[in-house]
């Protein structure tokens, strides 16, 4: 059998206007989240109440979307927060703009190209894998929460799972959605569940 290392459940910002927007923002202080993005991490935090699971630490990134989902939750669990360095992918001259603008701007490849100005998804997964690295020796034995962007729980779970770069965005993570990864030992890594969303 795998001996688990550490458990990380990732939970991904609530709405924000460029989320529903599906405008790419790498900006750590705008937007905020809206009401339906409070109203989607008050759902998480019913989900997290009825499970009853208790977690050891609860970490986000730097964003302000971030930080105030993950406040909503460490007043759930009366625990204190810790920021992390695990911003989203910087997307150069592509930010503020829609998916649906590079695409037709660009082509469908475009998104895994490294855009003026910004940080190749290379480079971007491999900045997630070294903070992943780091949280697990942190947390032997724990379970912990990391509130993060779809684009690291994408990353995060390409990584788990092997995908090519070009392959990740075909996994669909929405804003509100819980990720749990299994950490173990001889750097294995499982799956649990992947971008549930609780109603």
């Amino acid at each position: 059998m795998f001996k688990r290392r550490c458990k990380i459940t990732f939970i991904t910002h609530g709405a924000t206007v460029h989320s529903m927007d599906g405008i790419i923002s790498d900006s750590d202080k705008y937007p905020k989240l809206n009401d339906f993005g409070e109203e989607e991490i008050e759902n998480v935090c019913e989900y997290l109440t009825n499970r009853a699971v208790a977690y050891d630490k609860i970490y986000t990134s730097a964003s302000t979307r971030c930080t105030q989902s993950a406040q909503i939750i460490a007043n759930l669990f009366k625990k204190r927060i810790t920021t992390i360095d695990l911003p989203a992918r910087k997307y150069g001259k592509w930010s503020g703009q829609s998916y649906e603008e590079i695409y037709s701007q660009y082509g469908a490849k475009a998104i895994v190209e490294t855009p003026d100005g910004g940080e190749s998804l290379k480079d971007f997964n491999k900045r997630v894998k070294e903070v992943i690295k780091k949280l697990v020796i942190e947390n032997h034995g724990n379970r912990i929460i990391v509130v993060t962007t779809p684009d690291v729980v994408q990353a995060a779970l390409a990584l788990t799972l092997g995908l090519r770069p070009e392959s990740q965005f075909k996994l669909l993570i929405k804003t509100g959605s819980l990720t749990q990864i299994s950490y173990f030992e001889d750097n294995w890594s499982s799956v649990i569940y992947s971008d549930y969303m609780p109603l």
